[in-house]
């Protein structure tokens, strides 16, 4: 226990409160218009409010933390005893673990639900963010969290065999993640975009017309679209009068 909460209570509610308090740190940056993926303007070509997209986000977290008591009927210890910690070592291996099977089954749901036509129309409101922003991460239909956010973390979480404590680093860790990936911004010294491929760069390609069938992984890495060939290359290259452009090598048909 922390400071009197049990840590399947810290499991169920620290992410959505890390999602909120990273997102609040990108708008407190301002435009950052030196580091932007895309001009200010470019915001307009967003086809949602960030009212309803506020609104989509408050009911999907809503579903996940129904998502997550449930869960932890699983994993949790009605004893009520208090667990040790786990090694350091065993944490890093099921980090490891649950870190591929959420890239496995997100990268072939998300795919599917780009190549199934009724499960399109509901993924399609993720894609009505074509210039992301940092708070719009888990934005969508409810049914496409169900199908592709809350199962992936839940499957991660039991194939990895983690305890509610592990579970809610990661999960936090995906959150932060996930949010740094739709920040749209470019940052010197931003260890999770230096580390990971699959960064906002990579995701913002997916964003657009010219990559909606490619780079499909997500969040950590960007093996499944090497493998399954649906890897788009790109480069970011700074832009005349600010901010960054991304460049990719579009496929030919």
């Amino acid at each position: 226990m922390a400071l009197g909460v049990s840590e399947e209570v810290l499991y169920i509610f620290v992410p959505t409160i890390v999602y909120w308090a990273y997102s609040a740190m990108y708008a407190m940056l301002g435009d950052m218009e030196k580091y932007r993926l895309h001009p200010k303007g470019d915001e307009n070509k967003n086809v949602v409010s960030k009212t309803t997209v506020v609104k989509g986000v408050l009911m999907q977290q809503a579903l996940q933390i129904t998502a997550s008591l449930l869960l932890i009927l699983f994993i949790g210890d009605a004893s009520g005893n208090i667990r040790p910690q786990p090694s350091l070592f065993r944490m890093s291996c099921q980090f490891l673990i649950a870190a591929v099977t959420l890239d496995t089954q997100q990268y072939f749901m998300h795919r599917f639900m780009h190549c199934n036509k009724f499960l399109s129309r509901f993924h399609s409101a993720h894609h009505n963010l074509i210039v992301p922003y940092a708070y719009g991460a888990v934005y969508g239909h409810p049914l496409e969290s169900l199908l592709l956010e809350i199962s992936g973390g839940a499957l991660a979480i039991l194939v990895s065999g983690m305890a509610p404590r592990t579970a809610m680093y990661f999960a936090s860790f995906a959150t932060i993640k996930a949010v740094d990936d739709h920040c749209g911004l470019m940052i010197p010294g931003n260890l999770l975009q230096r580390l990971f491929r699959n960064n906002c760069a990579y995701h913002d390609v997916h964003h657009q017309l010219y990559g909606n069938k490619y780079n499909f992984s997500q969040p950590f890495f960007v093996a499944w679209d090497k493998i399954m060939g649906t890897y788009m290359p790109f480069t970011v290259e700074k832009r005349e009068g600010g901010g960054f452009e991304v460049t990719p090598f579009v496929k030919q048909a």
